[in-house]
C-alpha cells in the first residue's frame, strides 16, 4: 500500500531487473514491462507496502474450492460464476473448468462481454448454465470511442446465444452521460425485445472503484472517471426497462 511506504528505497535497491526506481521526492516508480514478478521487493520492504495480487491456480484447485460451498449452493440455489476480466480470453481453461465443475453437478455462470470469437463463444456458452452478459452501448461508433472496439461481434454472440436458448441476464452498466441517454436506451429496449431468452436486465450504477486500483497499477491516465448517477436517474432506466416490460434488479 503506497501510505505505507517511507520511501527508503530498499525495494529498489533490491529488484535485479531495474523495475523500480524513484522520483526526486523518493516516491517508487515501476516500470511493469521489465518486472519479473520474482518477489524480491516484497522480501526488501519492512513496511509491507508491495504486495502482487493474485496467483495461479488448476482447475481441480478451483473445483477442490468450490466443493467447499457445496452445502451453501444447495441452500441457496446458487454456484460458480466465471467472471473477470474476461473469462473468453482464457477459452481452454475457461472450458476444462466448466466441464469439471458440471461433472460434479454444480450450477455454472459465464459472466462475459461477449467479445470474443464466435466459435469460441458458442462453445463455452453451451457449457454453462446461466450467461450474465454484459451490454453497453448500442451505437458502433459510439461503442468504438468508449471501449475502443466495435460492438457488432457484440451483438451477434449475443444473438447466437438467444437461438441457443441458454437463460441470459444482460447486464447494463449505467453511466452518466456515456449510455443513459433515451437514444441509447431505446435503441437497447428495441433490441432486446427481439430476444427469446432474455430472463431479466440487471442495471448496475457506475461507482469510482476502479479510479484506485488504476492508480495503484500506474495506469491512471488511461482511467476516464465519470460521475456515478443519481438515485433518480437509476430509478427512472428502472422503470424505463419495466415499462418495457423486462424483469429488472438493480445490481447483481
Amino acid at each position: 500500500m503506497p501510505s505505507r511506504c517511507a520511501r527508503c528505497g530498499d525495494c529498489v535497491r533490491s529488484c535485479k531487473y531495474g523495475a523500480l526506481s524513484q522520483d526526486p521526492e523518493g516516491q517508487v516508480q515501476a516500470d511493469r514491462s521489465r518486472c519479473t514478478l520474482c518477489r524480491d521487493c516484497l522480501e526488501a520492504c519492512q513496511r509491507e507496502a508491495i504486495d502482487i495480487v493474485g496467483r495461479e491456480f488448476t482447475v481441480e484447485e478451483i473445483v477442490a474450492e468450490a466443493e467447499k460451498e457445496r452445502v451453501f449452493f444447495e441452500q441457496s440455489g446458487g454456484g460458480v460464476t466465471l467472471t473477470g476480466g474476461e473469462p473468453l480470453a482464457q477459452p481452454e481453461f475457461t472450458g476444462s473448468l466448466l466441464e469439471a465443475l458440471k461433472r460434479r453437478g454444480l450450477h455454472t455462470a459465464l459472466d462475459t462481454s461477449g467479445y470474443a470469437p464466435p466459435e469460441a463463444f458458442r462453445r463455452l456458452s453451451e457449457k454453462a448454465d446461466l450467461i450474465l452478459f454484459d451490454l453497453k452501448l448500442m451505437d458502433d461508433k459510439r461503442h468504438r470511442e468508449y471501449t475502443g472496439v466495435s460492438n457488432q461481434l457484440i451483438l451477434s454472440n449475443l444473438k447466437v446465444l438467444d437461438n441457443l436458448g441458454k437463460p441470459i441476464w444482460v447486464r447494463f452498466p449505467l453511466i452518466p452521460g456515456v449510455n443513459d441517454d433515451d437514444q441509447n436506451l431505446n435503441a437497447m429496449a428495441d433490441f432486446l425485445s427481439d430476444l427469446k431468452s432474455v430472463q431479466q436486465i440487471n442495471v448496475l450504477p457506475y461507482h469510482k472503484g476502479g479510479v484506485e486500483k488504476f492508480r495503484r497499477l500506474g495506469r491512471e491516465a488511461e482511467f476516464a472517471v465519470f460521475e456515478p448517477p443519481s438515485s433518480e436517474k437509476v430509478e427512472m432506466v428502472i422503470d424505463f426497462f419495466k415499462e418495457k416490460e423486462f424483469q429488472v434488479k438493480l445490481g447483481g
